[in-house]
């Protein structure tokens, strides 16, 4: 990987699955020019959404997280690109989906709480970990041409 190209996780919430949004979801990421480089669907046993929400424990709030999130079955993706986190970040929109701005995927999907859809890595440190706590079998490097039309490093001239 290049130097600004990173690795961010993204957990499609039971919300997301239950709602049947989970594909358009993925394919707002994928448009915007991000790589998936794994992906899983799975039930969230209650072990793995408390290691997940580890960092919220004790939080007023961590065991409806946990709760939440193991309601139904999850889409769990890696997405890489150029500054992927920010970018996922920015596309996911404000925790609070009244918040979240018109455009962003809570923006225009979700209503309350945490009903808000999608979960992100928030930094680098954090999606490493959460990578290898969500696939500890690692995830799938390849390329795709169409990348060298969507950045500055071996466009055409």
């Amino acid at each position: 990987m290049t130097e600004n190209v990173q690795r961010t996780l993204i957990v499609l919430k039971p919300d997301a699955v239950q709602r049947a949004i989970a594909g358009e979801l993925l394919a707002r990421f994928e448009r915007r020019g991000l790589r998936l480089a794994a992906l899983r669907l799975l039930k969230v046993e209650r072990p793995l959404a408390e290691k997940h929400y580890a960092v919220h424990q004790g939080k007023f709030f961590y065991e409806e997280l946990v709760k939440t999130i193991s309601t139904s079955p999850v889409v769990v993706a890696v997405l890489e690109g150029p500054n992927a986190i920010a970018v996922v970040r920015a596309m996911v929109g404000a925790t609070r989906p009244h918040e979240a701005a018109p455009g962003t995927i809570r923006g225009d999907y979700a209503l309350v709480g945490l009903r808000n859809l999608v979960h992100a890595s928030d930094a680098p440190e954090t999606a490493a970990a959460e990578i290898a706590l969500w696939f500890p079998e690692g995830v799938v490097a390849y390329a795709r041409d169409v990348e060298r039309w969507m950045t500055d490093e071996g466009a055409p001239s």
